[in-house]
């Protein structure tokens, strides 16, 4: 997605003198682009994200918009507290943007990783916490977050394009309606690329099984997702984030207080690292039973005897 993250705001950025972007030092070979074509509204902070997010908040104050761009478990746990005090208890237009979420920076460990960055973040007074699950969303995100001027965090990971007559639902996207649902499953960011890759193995299957995307942090539920759960009552929840306040957690509370209650409820999870070892975004999903080959069990196991 850091491909369309850039030629995304290459174009905000021409349509609009307000904004102001700035990196902890990354972004190369996929921001030169912008580089470009911001001169000087493009800034360098260096490896200082505390001070970046400091200085995007007196801009701000100023009057202008500005993306704080690192990769995610830089621009997330490093500033915080600089996140939560200067820009979101001010309701400041700053908005940082984690390329490479959950697992994503794979082999290179746990100090790479962000699997709690919704924990972190969705919480904090006046943010909202954006997760795209395919490349296409990336451009109207962008422009959502502009067009909000408030704080926001903008998760990035690998997806491919959604699929046909996906359907926006509040803080939801439909991408999936099985013909005979029983189950819904509720996906968070780029993991839902493997449940449609789990669907694809059994036809059978997936016309048993509703698909649901979490695009947008505080979560609404609306009508029409409200009405496919309820005919479609257990819940399956994937996301590449530990389970204290990921999106399962979040999701249940907003089930209830909306008079939902699942036939089942489960959750697949970040699962950290149980056997004390790294490896790829893919070994990583694969040990959490995030994998196409895991989530196709489980639906499996969901599934009422015919």
């Amino acid at each position: 997605m850091r491909k369309e993250f850039s030629n995304a705001m290459e174009q905000l950025a021409t349509e609009d003198d307000s904004i102001v972007f700035i990196t902890g030092d990354l972004g190369y070979n996929a921001l030169e682009n912008l580089q470009e074509k911001l001169g000087k509204r493009f800034i360098n902070a260096g490896v200082a994200e505390q001070n970046m997010v400091g200085v995007a908040a007196g801009f701000a104050h100023k009057g202008y918009k500005v993306f704080c761009y690192s990769i995610a478990p830089f621009i997330v746990y490093r500033c915080l507290e600089q996140f939560r005090n200067d820009v979101c208890f001010n309701n400041l237009p700053v908005f940082l943007v984690g390329n490479g979420g959950g697992y994503g920076y794979g082999i290179m460990g746990s100090s790479h990783h962000a699997i709690e960055d919704l924990a972190c973040l969705s919480g904090l007074q006046n943010a909202n916490v954006w997760v795209p699950a395919f490349s296409d969303e990336v451009e109207p995100v962008i422009r959502q977050i502009r067009n909000d001027a408030r704080p926001a965090y903008l998760r990035l990971g690998a997806g491919k394009t959604a699929p046909e007559n996906s359907v926006l639902s509040k803080s939801f996207k439909i991408i999936h309606q099985g013909n005979a649902a029983e189950i819904t499953v509720f996906a968070l960011g780029p993991i839902a690329n493997n449940v449609m890759t789990a669907l694809s193995l059994s036809a059978e299957l997936a016309s048993r099984v509703n698909v649901v995307t979490a695009l947008h942090f505080p979560l609404q539920l609306g009508s029409e997702l409200i009405d496919l759960v309820k005919n479609a009552p257990s819940v399956l929840v994937a996301e590449e984030h530990v389970s204290t306040g990921g999106l399962a957690q979040q999701l249940s509370v907003q089930l209830l207080e909306n008079g939902i209650f699942p036939r089942s409820f489960r959750s697949l999870k970040a699962e950290g690292y149980p056997n004390r070892k790294y490896g790829s975004q893919t070994y990583h999903q694969k040990i959490s039973g995030l994998d196409a080959d895991s989530i196709l069990s489980e639906i499996s196991q969901l599934l009422i005897p015919a």
